[in-house]
């Protein structure tokens, strides 16, 4: 995928965890890097569990939130923040 679609893609993955998560962004960078990583970590999540990643760009929207927000929460329980 060309570097601005990982991008685009990251960026709306990272700002629908965010809102979901705290009901608002992290900021235009936070939330790029969130869904860049969220990216990584869903399509790991997705793979343990059977399901194929890529190829759809909606799709690939979906595994980066799903990501998003599992990274979201887990870096909150870690620090003991209420983020759910």
């Amino acid at each position: 995928m060309p570097l601005l679609v990982w991008l685009i893609v990251g960026l709306i993955a990272g700002a629908l965890a965010g809102r979901f998560v705290r009901g608002a962004g992290y900021g235009l960078v936070m939330d790029t890097v969130i869904g860049l990583l969220g990216a990584v970590v869903g399509g790991w999540l997705f793979s343990l569990i059977g399901l194929s990643t890529g190829g759809n760009i909606l799709y690939d929207i979906l595994v980066a939130f799903v990501g998003a927000v599992f990274l979201v929460w887990l870096v909150g329980s870690l620090t003991h923040r209420s983020t759910i």
